[in-house]
């Protein structure tokens, strides 16, 4: 479907990577586009679209869908290999948490892809320069992506060639402010009240209780649980950084029942088998499905109960240092976000609506 008055837009739609067919109105156009298989209508953008697949960029003459994982790792170079080793070495050296290895690997192979035979040693910051260009006109990758790509190829130069000056002349793509989603009190309640098993039960209040993340419920011990002093001990959380978060009594009562219930060994949450713990992915589907019941229709995931636990003590007047420290944030501006979405100032601001005069029909 290759016209010169049809123009083809690779974008994210619904959470999913997708191909817009864009044309002005043309009876024809419309129902060779409504024929492709899969192809569907979006109302918000007025325009037909189809997954973006290696297929369809084939038949609208786009660029090949970049490879990915295995794929990419296959297609490297022999020539690179050595400087792939000595790059995963350095990562693993610096004990880098298995996440970000597998980010930075999967990134940096992307490069390495890309220049086929020529030696990543001695590319010379105007190439650099010129494959970002190529990552943001040609794949149009995301802002968030494009600095997950440039921190991977940084790492590369300047801490296993030790090249600091490479990235200097390199400007780096101004970041979306991307404010949380926060589910309202009422809707908190509403999708516990969804929960009937014990366990899962437990695992979602103690979440909201002390804003954890889903790694981090996961990985709790018995140990962990300080009953005398009322805190929960969070070890080796992102970063690497222990914490201490209150434990309420409310949850403690909680935990009470569901040990008596369960009886679980060194993990304080156990999987299908008595010695692995819970899996995220299975914590984070409890999650959707209370959500659904509770037909909550705000994008929000597991981690909404984070956000929703800082913004909640936001509300009710705890000290953003606090919460920062509560949360084990770095930066005081990550924590800064919740001060967004608060209610604390904007219940209180009256709309210029209101003070409208008008008839009332």
């Amino acid at each position: 479907m290759i016209n010169n008055s049809i123009k083809y837009e690779i974008a994210v739609h619904s959470g999913k990577e997708v191909i817009f067919i864009r044309f002005d109105y043309n009876t024809e156009l419309n129902e060779r586009a409504r024929k492709l298989t899969g192809a569907k209508w979006s109302n918000s953008q007025k325009a037909w679209y189809v997954a973006d697949s290696h297929h369809y960029r084939q038949k609208f003459g786009l660029e090949p869908k970049p490879l990915a994982g295995k794929e990419v790792m296959a297609h490297i170079s022999d020539v690179n290999q050595p400087a792939l080793r000595l790059y995963i070495e350095t990562l693993q050296l610096k004990a880098y948490s298995p996440s970000t290895i597998r980010t930075y690997i999967n990134e940096f192979a992307q490069l390495l892809y890309i220049i086929k035979d020529k030696q990543v040693n001695n590319l010379e910051p105007e190439q650099l320069r010129n494959y970002f260009l190529y990552c943001i006109n040609t794949l149009k990758l995301t802002e968030n992506t494009i600095h997950s790509r440039m921190n991977a190829v940084k790492f590369f130069f300047e801490q296993v060639l030790k090249r600091p000056k490479v990235f200097i002349e390199i400007p780096r793509p101004k970041k979306r402010v991307i404010l949380p989603n926060v589910l309202a009190i009422s809707q908190i309640e509403r999708l516990f009240c969804q929960l009937e098993n014990l366990k899962h039960k437990t695992m979602l209040f103690l979440a909201y209780s002390g804003g954890l993340r889903v790694s981090e419920v996961v990985n709790l011990k018995i140990r962990d649980i300080h009953s005398e002093r009322m805190v929960i001990n969070i070890k080796g959380a992102k970063g690497k950084k222990d914490r201490t978060v209150v434990l309420s009594p409310g949850i403690l009562d909680l935990l009470r029942k569901y040990y008596a219930s369960y009886k679980p060994g060194d993990w304080l949450f156990e999987g299908q088998y008595k010695d692995e713990r819970y899996s995220t992915r299975s914590l984070q589907q409890i999650f959707q499905r209370a959500k659904n019941k509770a037909k909550i229709i705000q994008p929000v995931t597991f981690h909404s109960l984070r956000h929703s636990y800082a913004t909640h003590l936001h509300e009710r007047g705890t000290d953003i240092k606090l919460i920062q420290e509560l949360l084990g944030h770095n930066d005081i501006q990550t924590t800064m976000r919740y001060t967004h979405v608060s209610n604390l100032k904007i219940e209180k601001i009256e709309s210029p609506f209101d003070q409208l005069h008008l008839k009332k029909e």
